[in-house]
């Protein structure tokens, strides 16, 4: 991507010639002439660097970094007699600071200085809150755990198209971000996007980007996720949630890596590489016309399927013990599970997966006190009423009973593990037993913790 560069500079003749030497160095460069003007042009453009003269007609360039610096670097241009002005500047903010009049070579330097040390820098804070949110995936030594790592370490080198499938809660993403960090495109961002959290118009806007005016409310030109994802990975969790309308438009963005902003009239390129994720059986979807097949097969080039939980227990001592100590509290008082309690886990089917695995070992961290090792009444489960009750026959009724008096949300998440369990995680059919939408659905699971490593 040819970086652009913005000059603010009511010098005429000035402006022209940075503007000039900026287009021959290799840049995308524009000129303005007062800070109306560069507002305009920041709210339909979206700039590498700003040149920013220290005394426009308007406004004095101090007091107009904090608008600036936090979205782009800046070099102040000022005359001999405002130098202390422009080290002030930079106090606020700015990234460097040229003299009248600019020296063309010295100019070039300085933006060449400048880019690289701001890429160097989002490189640096990228890779820093990928460190700050790593989990660790790979807890277990269970053969099911084993060959998803084998899956994992065959297409992450390459740039293929990948489908995760598994139930709501088994590690989907922690997955997706695996194959990003052994990938050759790891140093680039890694961008997530869950597919059933918006509408469908903020949804291809998100994606795609938007130009200004295309709807209510687009008052400047946006980015989507598949530009800020360049060069790296986008991920596409619950791809099986997206309207026909967006299958067709992502389709065609696999088909030809090209796609256009909302509101767009040309195409723009796709260097990005799809990871997507899904509850759901998409082939039986588009066998159903409910997903197309032509999407289906694009997105089914590989696919790795996560095992649920209770396909892979003998990782569960191995998880808990890596939730226990990655808890703060318990590093001090070296908490651990007794065996009655490791038993009480093992013997739970855990619906919600990994992540209700983590929330159950918290709560009993916290109820078993500051010296205790953590007993099987800490665990505030009745796995074998659960289990009871999830081994019904469908179509019968079901039995909920509890030691103490359950609160509505106590009941509520209960059933919802039932139905999660008994439906594989399917949310159609789970949102049909309970008679509310797919959408109220996904709201329960975010406010059970389901979503999290789904």
């Amino acid at each position: 991507m040819i970086p652009l560069i913005l000059v603010i500079d009511d010098d005429v003749t000035l402006n022209r010639l940075m503007v000039g030497q900026l287009n021959r160095m290799g840049y995308a460069a524009a000129g303005v002439h007062s800070w109306a003007e560069g507002q305009t042009y920041l709210q339909q453009h979206d700039p590498h660097l700003v040149l920013l003269d220290c005394q426009l007609p308007d406004a004095r360039g101090r007091d107009i970094l904090p608008n600036l610096v936090t979205d782009y670097p800046v070099i102040i241009i000022t005359a001999f007699g405002s130098i202390k002005e422009a080290v002030g500047a930079m106090q606020t903010g700015a990234a460097e600071y040229l003299l009248k009049p600019v020296n063309m070579d010295e100019l070039e330097l300085v933006i060449h200085r400048v880019l690289d040390t701001h890429s160097m820098k989002r490189e640096f804070l990228y890779l820093k809150g990928q460190v700050q949110k790593r989990k660790s995936f790979m807890v277990g030594q269970s053969a099911a755990l084993k060959e998803v790592e084998k899956m994992i370490d065959a297409v992450a080198p390459s740039m293929m198209t990948v489908l995760i499938q598994g139930e709501s809660g088994v590690g989907k993403e922690l997955v997706a971000r695996e194959i990003h960090e052994r990938s050759q495109v790891a140093k680039h961002g890694y961008v997530a996007l869950d597919c059933c959290t918006m509408q469908e118009s903020l949804f291809e806007s998100e994606l795609f980007g938007h130009e200004k005016g295309s709807f209510t409310g687009a008052d400047r030109q946006k980015q989507g996720l598949i530009e800020s994802a360049e060069g790296g990975t986008l991920f596409l969790d619950e791809i099986g949630e997206i309207t026909p309308a967006i299958q067709a438009k992502l389709l065609r963005v696999l088909e030809t890596g090209r796609f256009r902003r909302v509101g767009g009239n040309r195409d723009l390129t796709a260097n990005v590489r799809i990871v997507a994720a899904t509850n759901r059986d998409l082939l039986a979807m588009s066998q159903e016309g409910e997903f197309r097949a032509d999407l289906f097969y694009r997105l089914n080039a590989f696919t790795i399927y996560v095992p649920p939980l209770r396909e892979r227990k003998d990782d569960i001592p191995a998880l808990v013990a890596h939730f226990i100590n990655n808890h703060g509290f318990s590093r001090r008082v070296n908490k651990h599970p007794t065996d009655k309690a490791l038993d009480k886990l093992l013997a739970y089917p855990w619906p919600g997966n990994i992540r209700e695995l983590k929330n159950m070992v918290e709560r009993s961290i916290i109820l078993s006190g500051d010296a205790e090792p953590i007993q099987p009444e800490h665990i505030t489960l009745s796995n074998e009423v659960v289990a009871t009750a999830i081994s019904a026959p469908v179509r019968k009724g079901v039995n909920l009973s509890f030691d103490d008096l359950p609160t509505l949300e106590d009941l509520e998440r209960y059933y919802l593990s039932l139905l999660l369990n008994r439906y594989e995680g399917h949310r159609g059919k789970v949102a049909r037993a309970l008679g509310i939408s797919e959408r109220n659905v996904y709201r329960l699971l975010k406010k059970y913790d389901y979503m999290e490593a789904s």
